[in-house]
C-alpha cells in the first residue's frame, strides 16, 4: 500500500482558466507558462492538456524547452529568459524556439554567431522593473536596427514584464503600459506585456499577446473578491490521509521544540502523512488551516520532514484513513500560503518529486 500524499490535478479546470484568460483579452493571443514544470503540475502533462489551445507555450530555460519537445509538443515554445550561452543559439534554430533578448551580450552572441534563420526574438525593455530589458532611450533603436540586420532574425516583437500589477490602483502598471505602448507604435513591432494579474484587470495591457501564469493554476495573484479570480477554478489539490490519531491529557508539548501545548483534557492529535520533505513549508504556523473530512481544523506543532499534527479535537470521529486537503479544493492555497507567511507560487513550484501527480 503506497503512502496516501498525492497531487490531485485536475486538467478540465486548467484548460477552463486558460479559456477564462483568452476571454479576459479577446484580441490577444495567450502563451501558456508552463515554467518550473508548469508550477509544479507537471509541464509535459500541462502542455498535452493546452495543446490544441495554446499558440505557444512560455518557458525558463532550453532545458524545459527541450522536454517539452522530447514529448512531441510541436507548438511554438518562448525562453522567457533567453539563451544563456552561444552554444544554444544552434538549438534555437534546430528546434524552432521563440527567445528574448535582454541583454547586450546576447546579442553580441546573435551578431558573432551570423547563423541564418527565421528566429522568432521578443525584445525585452525595462520598463519599470529594473530585473532585464534594454533601456527604453534612444540607444534601444540602434538595438533594433541590429536585429534587424541579422540574416538569424525572422520575427520580432516587444516584451515586457510588471513590477505591480497586482496593485489596481497603483500608476506605475499604466506608465509601464502607456511606455510599451508608445515603443509598440514607433517602431511598429507586436507587443507581449501582459502576465496574469495585468491580463485580469488592466484591458489596455493586452497588447497582441499575454502571458498568463499563475492564473493558470487556479490561484489568483489579486485581492480576493476579485470579479475573474472568483471565476478561477483550482487545479491542484494536495491530498493525503490521517495516519494516527491519539488522545494526550493537557500540557502536552507535541513535536519537535514542542511548539504546541496541549490545552485541554482530553486533547486529540491526527498525524497526516505530509512534511516538509514533501514541500510543504516548515514555518507554517499553528493554526494553518488544514481540511479533514471536508472540515477545517488546526495545525498543531511544527512540521516534520515526513508528517504534521493537527488538533482534531473539534472532530471526535476523525479516525486513521480520513482524508485530508492541505491545499486546493475546499481550501483556497492564497490562505494556506498567508498563514506560512508567503505565497502560492512558491507552494506549488515546491511540492517535491515525490509527491506523486495524479491527472484526471
Amino acid at each position: 500500500m503506497s503512502r496516501p500524499l498525492y497531487a490531485d490535478i485536475n486538467l478540465q479546470a486548467l484548460q477552463h482558466n486558460y479559456h477564462l484568460a483568452q476571454q479576459c483579452a479577446p484580441n490577444a493571443k495567450a502563451i501558456a507558462i508552463v515554467k518550473a514544470d508548469a508550477y509544479g503540475h507537471g509541464a509535459v502533462q500541462v502542455a498535452q492538456a493546452l495543446v490544441n489551445d495554446a499558440p505557444a507555450f512560455g518557458v525558463a530555460t532550453i532545458e524545459e524547452a527541450l522536454t517539452l519537445r522530447e514529448a512531441s509538443i510541436q507548438t511554438p515554445i518562448l525562453l522567457l529568459e533567453g539563451f544563456f550561452e552561444s552554444s544554444e543559439i544552434e538549438l534555437l534554430h534546430e528546434h524552432q524556439l521563440w527567445c528574448s533578448l535582454h541583454s547586450e551580450w546576447q546579442l553580441q552572441m546573435l551578431e558573432a554567431c551570423d547563423q541564418e534563420g527565421n528566429l522568432t526574438l521578443w525584445l525585452k525593455v525595462d520598463s519599470g522593473m529594473h530585473r532585464l530589458g534594454f533601456c527604453p532611450d534612444d540607444a534601444l533603436a540602434q538595438v533594433i536596427e541590429r536585429l534587424k540586420g541579422l540574416k538569424a532574425v525572422g520575427q520580432l516583437g516587444l516584451m515586457t514584464h510588471f513590477a505591480r500589477a497586482d496593485e489596481a490602483d497603483n500608476p506605475y502598471t499604466s506608465r509601464q503600459i502607456e511606455l510599451m505602448k508608445a515603443l509598440a507604435a514607433q517602431y511598429q513591432l507586436p507587443l507581449c506585456i501582459a502576465n496574469s494579474p495585468a491580463t485580469m484587470q488592466f484591458p489596455e495591457a493586452q497588447g497582441d499577446w499575454v502571458r498568463p501564469g499563475i492564473m493558470l493554476y487556479g490561484a489568483s495573484p489579486l485581492p480576493t473578491g476579485h470579479p475573474v479570480g472568483d471565476q478561477l477554478q483550482t487545479v491542484m489539490t494536495l491530498r493525503s490521509k490521517l495516519i494516527s490519531v491519539r488522545e494526550l491529557p493537557a500540557g502536552e508539548p507535541i513535536g519537535y521544540g514542542g511548539r504546541f501545548v496541549t490545552p485541554q483534557t482530553p486533547t486529540r492529535i491526527g498525524v497526516v502523512a505530509a512534511g516538509y520533505g514533501d514541500g510543504y513549508p516548515r514555518h507554517a504556523v499553528d493554526g494553518t488551516p488544514v481540511l479533514v473530512n471536508g472540515q477545517r481544523v488546526p495545525l498543531a506543532g511544527r512540521v516534520s520532514m515526513d508528517m504534521l499534527t493537527v488538533d482534531l479535537s473539534d472532530q471526535p470521529n476523525a479516525q486513521p484513513g480520513d482524508d485530508v486537503v492541505l491545499w486546493g479544493e475546499g481550501l483556497d492555497i492564497n490562505e494556506v500560503a498567508a498563514a506560512c507567511d508567503t505565497i502560492s507560487y512558491t507552494l506549488m513550484t515546491g511540492l517535491l518529486p515525490r509527491v506523486p501527480r495524479r491527472y484526471r
